[in-house]
Order: structure tokens, then C-alpha cells, then sequence
């Protein structure tokens, strides 16, 4: 399990862009991207394996095109519980807030891949612990409720 792709973005509703490490803050999410802040859902995650598959549909996606901030191998997240503790590398520890979630209307990403896995595979997470990320860095459960 680990990290293969980080990404983000200055505004919402939009494809993220990837970066090779970033920082990410306790009660807030990585350094620069949209969707940080004081809420659940400071960071979202997506397992490679879906986007893989949504490419093998014939969709021309990659890696930050769902708006994901970081994909991963080896992780079905729509699986784990909320709750669930994960450490990303070595300090960042994360609690799953949220799986899936509600599109109110079609978004850019939806029109630029035909199609946005996020609300059904996307996975939402709260930062408890800060630090460094890149990608490579292995995934450890921490607690899975």
C-alpha cells in the first residue's frame, strides 16, 4: 500500500494538479489546495486501481482528473469504515470522515472524463497528525473501527 499520486488545486469543482511532495496540516489538509480548511473532508483519496478502470472504459483520465488530493495503490477505500485511522508516510495520521459523496450538478471534471468516480469511490479524511508526504511513501492502518 502507498502512494502514487498527490495533487491539488486553487479553486474547487476542478482537476487537481499533481506535485511530487507536499505538506499537510493538522485540522486543515495539504498546503495550497482548495479544499482545505476547517471542515471533514480537508483531504480526499482515491485508489489508482478506479481510475485505471475508468480509463479502461475509454475515458482519458489521469491522476488529479476526479479531484482526488492523493491516489493510492493497493487501498479499496470505499471499503474501510469511517473512522478508520491511516498513516500516510511517516508523521501524517488521517481519520476517514467520508465515503462517497453528493454531486449537486455536473462539475468540470465531469465533462472533461464523461464521467466523476469521486461520489461513489472517493474517500474523505480529516488530518490529526501533520507533516510531510511524497509520492512512494507507504500507507499503514492505524485502527480500523
Amino acid at each position: 500500500m502507498q502512494i502514487v499520486s498527490i495533487a491539488v488545486s486553487k479553486k474547487k469543482g476542478t482537476t487537481k494538479t499533481p506535485v511530487e511532495e507536499t505538506f499537510i496540516s493538522k485540522d486543515h489538509g495539504l498546503e495550497g489546495d482548495a479544499h482545505a480548511g476547517p471542515w471533514h473532508r480537508q483531504v480526499s483519496l482515491l485508489a489508482a486501481e478506479s481510475i485505471a478502470e475508468a480509463k479502461s472504459r475509454g475515458l482519458d483520465v489521469g491522476f488529479g482528473d476526479f479531484a482526488e488530493n492523493i491516489a493510492t495503490v493497493g487501498v479499496d477505500w470505499k471499503t474501510l469504515p469511517v473512522g478508520t485511522r491511516v498513516r500516510l508516510g511517516e508523521q501524517v495520521v488521517i481519520e476517514i470522515t467520508q465515503i462517497g459523496k453528493e454531486c449537486h450538478n455536473r462539475c468540470a471534471i465531469y465533462y472533461k472524463a464523461g464521467d466523476c468516480i469521486m461520489p461513489r469511490e472517493g474517500v474523505f479524511a480529516r488530518v490529526l497528525a501533520e507533516g510531510r508526504i511524497k509520492c512512494g511513501d507507504p500507507i499503514e492502518f492505524i485502527e480500523k473501527k
